[in-house]
């Protein structure tokens, strides 16, 4: 399965920095077909990376319809003059705005699309997306699930955003449980995803960005697999983003490619410098090259099953704390949702005539609809 590459270099609004992007996309080496998705929207310096749940329920349907509304979002809202389908809350910045709205919107339309039609009944979708301001020298992210968004910078790595898991929330309702005890606790189960409901949680942040800096924004499928300090290094080894996407990708595979794998490296640079050393070699028009082709030969270990919700008690039983339901957003192996209905297995490239690892076909997203409502006011 070769892996799909796309390549963004975009000038800021002042000469002081801009952001260089790189993205990559693998189907693993367990999974039959890819259920994440990504987007560098190059004209806003936004991007954003989602992991598609529901397996045979279309969670590539999920994915691929996260990514393109936050776009068509984004290229609709371009103009100051066109209302905005949610109220624009004023204790946030224009780009929270933006950005929270254009998740909010995706997930309204997975949802609606779910209701409607039995085949994608059930799906849903993670979301990190992230917009640098170049004239306010700021990265904006926002999320929900557990796909994540890390900075490096100068020789550190640090997770930005926090997992909407099971297992976080037990750990911050008991942070003193031990090693064995953390061990018994569920590390798939998700508590909040796009398209479970018609209104959805945003978490948001922002970061002061800085000269150097290298954002990371990935699915679990490339953080379940290699550590922290996997990522650090080789972000701060590789000679630019593209190749560090590439050893990031490789690294996963190496490690069992359990899941979909998908990266998107953002580095921040000095404008002046034009083409640096960052990203000179990214420039290039060679394809990507594949990462099952630098993995191991040898064939891959048999799949895991995952743990769920039975699981056996640990020596020192767990306090019972109370829990948000998660029984209709627990991954079961196959990429589904543990408790919905089996429906027969749906692979879109095939159905449509696309050879493996082209995207699905899906009906064009209108957002005529959503942007009608409330008026954005004047800043």
């Amino acid at each position: 399965m070769p892996v799909v590459g796309v390549d963004f270099e975009r000038a800021g609004a002042t000469p002081l920095m801009r952001a260089v992007a790189w993205g990559l996309t693998d189907v693993g080496l367990q999974r039959e077909h890819n259920e994440d998705s990504f987007v560098v929207l190059n004209e806003y310096d936004l991007y954003v990376v989602a992991d598609g749940m529901g397996g045979h329920r279309a969670g590539d349907v999920a994915s691929k319809l996260a990514t393109e509304t936050i776009s068509e979002f984004f290229r609709s809202t371009a103009n100051d003059d066109v209302t905005w389908p949610f109220h624009f809350d004023a204790n946030l910045s224009e780009e929270e705005n933006r950005l929270l709205t254009g998740i909010r919107v995706a997930n309204r339309q997975i949802f609606e699309r779910s209701t409607r039609s039995r085949e994608y009944h059930g799906m849903g979708t993670t979301v990190v997306g992230a917009m640098f301001s170049p004239r306010k020298g700021r990265m904006y992210i926002g999320h929900v699930g557990d796909s994540r968004c890390y900075r490096v910078r100068k020789g550190e790595i640090q997770q930005l955003t926090r997992d909407h898991s099971l297992f976080n929330d037990y750990l911050l309702a008991m942070p003193d449980l031990t090693e064995e005890q953390r061990r018994e606790l569920p590390k798939n189960v998700i508590t909040r995803a796009l398209g479970m409901q018609d209104q959805v949680a945003v978490d948001l942040q922002n970061d002061e960005s800085q000269h150097g800096d290298t954002y990371v924004l990935c699915s679990d499928g490339l953080s379940g697999m290699i550590t922290d300090e996997d990522i650090l290094t080789i972000v701060q080894t590789a000679p630019d983003i593209r190749e560090a996407c590439r050893k990031l990708i490789e690294r996963a595979n190496e490690h069992g490619g359990e899941d979909n794998i998908t990266a998107v490296l953002i580095h921040i640079e000095d404008e002046t410098l034009g083409v640096t050393a960052q990203n000179s070699s990214a420039m290039d028009e060679r394809p990507p090259v594949s990462a099952r082709a630098t993995a191991p030969t040898e064939a891959p270990p048999p799949a895991r099953s995952k743990p769920t919700l039975d699981i056996k008690a640990p020596t020192n039983p767990v306090p019972q704390i109370a829990v948000p339901p998660v029984s209709s957003e627990k991954k079961d192996d196959t990429g589904g949702f543990g408790d919905e209905p089996t429906l027969p297995a749906i692979d879109l490239r095939k159905a449509t005539g696309g050879d493996i690892g082209d995207e699905p076909t899906m009906p064009a997203i209108d957002l005529s609809k959503e942007l009608k409502q409330i008026k954005k006011p004047e800043q």
